[in-house]
């Protein structure tokens, strides 16, 4: 049985972050089943959450509208990949009952998926229903126009400036967390994970679902981690929870067939008033720092980080004293004292993988496509016998040993190789993604080449799901969908 253990107001800081360990038994035989957790976990949840917010300020932090905007991670309803709903509910209860007017629960969910269908999914849209938060889907809403601000637009003497300048940013968020910014709270509602392309993808991070889905493909790349920083510049949580039931390595998107290697119990609550702190201790459970993640180091560089420069200027409050020796397992050493947030290193025999000599980013045009791969091969039996190139810098004579199909991935590979290679093998033996993460077309690319149907990735009616669809499209969604009959035709 867990007892509540209270956390005193009068030592919080804004440089304070509270992390605390769930005693709770959460220890499935195997991740490879997804289970909602236990009653008695959601219960000690549900205190440690109102431990954790009371001792930051509690209702004292609600401002003068009484509204609360609560964005949660629901990239997708894979497992392990979305905030748990059980901490999600607990959460918005907890703002109730402190006394908020409305709650809203924002997100904008990855590219090939509709925010609707992924709260239906989660169970999102049944907590709201249970607890009268009202779901914003950011992917239906109107937007405005902003600049990324970090760099100037790439050139021939700035190659490795922005490809994309502005970006489009929903309205929801404009007006209500930055306009009017000193009216509503903003709670940041994180998953604990490490992440292939970003090292870990935790509160910073997570406001990545803000600009609308056309204008996070170009410049993932080398350039990820200055804009993760740019929107940053313009929305800044006021209170940011982690929600560690538990965590990913090997990146945030594991296949479910990996799940027992990629799937950490760590059983953590991490919450803070400052949103890089609380990613400063995040990233520390994993064994990693701040030179570790550069879009947490740029953030500090860039101001924006209110005052803390590093580890040492983080309080630590709750279950853990020093940061530096944050083991919640007892098992880093034998990752090496870090858990690995690149893919595990399992990928089809039958896939031929080129990356380029010159450049190959895992922020983008590497590390999206091979964790696709993965579990197109792993969780759904993909086919393999065809070839996939990615970068810049290829050994021609490879290229000109390949006898397709070929998917060519970003758009440095396109303009070095894809020429070539269909004025030998014909348009219909080349496939074509031309972005540095143009999720949707390599999917549809993927899906086509391992002869998986998309429809499988849903586990609803077909009914079911073209109703929400309908909707999203009738309340104007921009999100990039795949076409589901991208695995009988080529769709470019």
């Amino acid at each position: 049985m867990y007892y509540r253990q209270g956390t005193r107001r009068q030592d919080m800081s804004g440089t304070t972050v509270i992390i605390r360990q769930l005693k709770s038994e959460h220890n499935p035989d195997t991740f490879t089943v997804f289970r909602p957790l236990g009653r008695e976990i959601a219960e000690e949840i549900n205190i440690v959450v109102r431990d954790i917010f009371d001792a930051l300020g509690g209702r004292s932090l609600l401002k003068s509208s009484g509204d609360v905007y609560v964005k949660p991670n629901a990239i997708d309803f894979r497992p392990y990949t979305h905030t748990r709903p059980e901490v999600v509910e607990a959460v918005i209860r907890y703002w109730f009952d402190a006394g908020a007017r409305n709650i809203y629960l924002i997100e904008n969910s990855t590219q090939c998926l509709y925010t609707r269908l992924v709260f239906k999914l989660t169970g999102y849209k049944a907590v709201c229903r249970r607890t009268g938060a009202l779901p914003v889907y950011l992917d239906e809403d109107k937007t405005v126009t902003l600049k990324f601000p970090g760099k100037e637009k790439a050139s021939e003497s700035y190659e490795r400036g922005y490809d994309l300048t502005e970006f489009e940013m929903p309205r929801t968020v404009a007006e209500k967390l930055i306009d009017e910014k000193n009216k509503n709270l903003y709670v940041n509602l994180p998953k604990l994970k490490t992440h292939s392309m970003g090292v870990v993808t935790l509160g910073i991070k997570n406001q990545w679902g803000f600009p609308r889905h056309a204008d996070r493909s170009p410049d993932h790349n080398y350039n990820l981690h200055s804009k993760l920083v740019d929107v940053l510049s313009y929305v800044r949580p006021d209170i940011t929870l982690i929600e560690g039931v538990e965590g990913t390595i090997y990146g945030h998107y594991p296949p479910v067939a990996f799940a027992d290697r990629c799937v950490k119990p760590f059983r953590v609550l991490i919450g803070g008033l400052n949103v890089v702190a609380a990613d400063i201790v995040g990233a520390a459970v994993f064994g990693l720092g701040i030179d570790d993640a550069p879009h947490i180091k740029l953030a500090i560089e860039r101001g924006l980080s209110d005052g803390v420069a590093g580890a040492g200027d983080i309080e630590l409050a709750g279950d853990y004293t020093d940061i530096g020796n944050i083991d919640i397992l007892g098992d880093k050493a034998g990752y090496g004292g870090s858990y690995p947030f690149d893919l595990y290193p399992e990928f089809p025999q039958d896939v031929a993988i080129i990356r380029g000599k010159e450049l190959a980013c895992p922020e983008g045009c590497v590390n999206n496509p091979l964790t696709l791969l993965q579990v197109l091969t792993y969780d759904y039996r993909g086919k393999g016998g065809w070839s996939m190139v990615m970068g810049k810098g290829f050994d021609i004579q490879e290229i000109d040993s390949l006898r397709g199909p070929v998917l060519v991935v970003g758009k440095c590979a396109i303009e070095e190789v894809s020429e070539r290679l269909i004025d030998r093998l014909g348009r219909r033996k080349v496939y074509l993604s031309g972005e540095c993460n143009d999720l949707r077309a390599t999917t549809e690319a993927m899906c086509h080449l391992t002869k998986v149907n998309p429809m499988r990735f849903v586990p609803l009616n077909p009914v079911t799901l073209f109703a929400i669809l309908i909707q999203a499209n009738l309340n104007g969604t921009h999100a990039k969908l795949v076409n589901p009959a991208c695995f009988i035709r080529k769709m470019r």
